[in-house]
């Protein structure tokens, strides 16, 4: 069977009036639509960007009209399009060009692959992303002098894949005026060696010494790095994305132009709440491409930088349990003024201490602002203390969880934190049953926008090196329909956008994916060999492979 095609079909009873044709109609497909209501089906009629009909195929052709565009999807299964819950848009498109360094396996991989990649820039270009993993070489930091011999005639600044620290070398340190008497900043670290000097290594707030140095992007990479970002995003079957912050210059132009091809619930960060609500009082909250609404904000770092933070240390740093990036106080105060104005935030927290700590602060914003349809977020929502699950459920707080870390940390995490930390890590299962509501995505640029693959993770929790092949922690395991609804009506409710978008009905948006095998009916570990077929985004056709099958 070769790639989906379009098709004539002659109705057997006639062709219905143009009031009633639909503009496109998909017919003989294996439909899970995400509505408790009508779970399957075969046939869907569109008009413009809207789902008129969907039922069966008879019902169906009824809307088959002298102009009305027809697919045969040949048996094959369709979602409701997926809902990437967490991303940094633009930040992953600009990373399709940069440097490639996220399976470095050793050093001398990732000082090659850097010599390589500088030797194609003219001198005095910046070389950012990276994406680098030390654990892929045993867990040594890189050092500034590892790249200085290949670089010198380019600042270097490179973040690990987490995006919680990154590597500097000689050259971008000039450039940044940052010398060994820089001082330490609060929420942040600074590596030094025995002697005192800088390796190069800055971690979360403390990377803004460097940052400050690095230039602002054209509007033109901008552009190109938005069009790279949701080209690649629709071949994944990604429909929506939310995303956490910044560029919101580029996404407004675009979205003006009628250049959006991904429908994007875009972030501030959460001090800037105010302006947020001036904009939207001013603006409005968007639309069906474009919405605000949204706050994001750090407690602390992540766990491949020790710099989550955890009630107890690291079982590999006893002296260390990491940090805050932001005070608790700091936090209310913003989270209150925020939910005052009926914005919406999603605090990222991993650590168990940082998830406790802000679950404090929204049970006392509830408490203080009273009761509302609020929707507060955790982000990554990764090492929870047992107490602490149902109150994810009592204060109504959505877990924004992203399948394909839980994987990737499967292979290290119990060196950092100890086989007893890990029972409640990427806790899919604990927190379903406490009935809590996931909404899941990618974090890309810190994994890849696949939701396949998170959902391939999510059921099987096997991790990439190979080494848990019945499940890292498989007590956590979910079913492939939690993790579908995770990634499509869960996701849809996570931005308030579940009246028109999530499942597959009347009224709402025609947005879905067609997939070369039924997810309900193959093995589990062949959730991740599956095909992308097609993506449909508002009744268009936006990506169709052209692989035969």
């Amino acid at each position: 069977m070769k790639r989906l095609a379009f098709i004539v079909i002659v109705s057997l009873i006639g062709c219905t009036s143009p009031e009633q044709s639909a503009d496109m109609v998909l017919l003989n497909g294996n439909i899970w639509t995400a509505n408790p209501t009508q779970v399957n089906a075969r046939a869907i009629a569109i008009s413009a960007d809207t789902i008129m009909d969907i039922g069966s195929q008879a019902k169906i052709r009824r809307y088959i009209g002298d102009s009305t565009q027809v697919i045969d999807l040949e048996g094959n299964f369709v979602t409701p399009g997926f809902i990437d819950s967490h991303v940094h848009f633009i930040s992953g498109g600009f990373r399709l060009s940069s440097v490639q360094l996220r399976d470095a396996v050793t050093p001398e991989d990732f000082i090659q692959r850097i010599a390589t990649f500088a030797q194609t820039l003219e001198p005095g270009t910046w070389i950012t992303g990276g994406d680098w993993d030390h654990e892929n070489w045993g867990g040594e930091l890189p050092h500034r002098e590892w790249i200085d011999s290949v670089t010198q005639n380019h600042p270097l600044w490179i973040n690990r894949l987490d995006g919680h620290m990154a590597l500097a070398n000689t050259a971008a340190m000039k450039t940044a005026h940052v010398t060994k008497e820089i001082e330490e900043a609060a929420g942040g670290e600074i590596v030094r060696d025995e002697e005192g000097e800088l390796t190069g290594i800055f971690k979360d707030n403390a990377m803004s010494w460097i940052e400050k140095a690095v230039p602002e992007p054209s509007d033109q990479q901008k552009d190109k790095a938005l069009e790279a970002a949701m080209k690649y995003v629709t071949a994944q079957g990604v429909t929506s994305v939310h995303h956490m912050s910044g560029y919101m210059d580029v996404l407004e132009r675009f979205r003006d132009e009628g250049k959006l091809i991904t429908r994007i619930y875009a972030g501030m960060p959460i001090h800037q709440w105010k302006k947020l609500a001036d904009k939207i009082s001013e603006e409005g909250v968007g639309d069906k491409w474009l919405r605000i609404g949204s706050l994001k904000g750090f407690m602390d770092g992540s766990l491949g930088s020790h710099t989550a933070a955890f009630f107890d240390p690291f079982t590999d740093a006893p002296e260390d349990s990491g940090f805050f990036i932001t005070t608790k106080e700091e936090m209310y105060g913003w989270v209150k003024k925020a939910d005052s104005a009926g914005l919406q935030p999603m605090i990222h927290a991993i650590g168990d201490r940082a998830i406790s700590e802000l679950l404090d602060i929204y049970t006392e914003v509830v408490q203080e602002n009273g009761a509302r349809d609020r929707r507060f977020r955790i982000e990554h929502s990764q090492h929870i203390v047992p107490k602490d699950f149902g109150r994810y459920n009592s204060l109504g707080v959505i877990a924004s969880m992203q399948p394909y870390h839980a994987i990737d940390d499967g292979r290290w995490a119990e060196k950092v934190i100890g086989p007893e930390r890990i029972q409640t890590t990427y806790a899919f299962r604990s927190l379903l049953d406490e009935g809590v509501r996931l909404a899941f995505g990618s974090d890309w640029f810190v994994a890849p926008p696949t939701p396949l693959e998170g959902i391939y993770a999510a059921v099987t929790r096997r991790t990439l090196d190979g080494q848990n092949p019945e499940g890292w922690v498989p007590e956590q395991k979910i079913s492939v329909e939690e993790a579908l609804r995770a990634y499509t009506i869960n996701a849809a409710f996570a931005s308030f956008e579940e009246n028109i978008k999530g499942t597959l009905e009347i009224g709402k948006l025609a947005d879905m994916v067609v997939i070369d095998r039924d997810l309900f009916k193959i093995n589990p570990s062949q959730i991740k060999e599956a095909k992308l077929l097609m993506t449909i985004i508002g009744g268009k056709i936006v990506y169709q492979s052209e692989e035969e099958l």
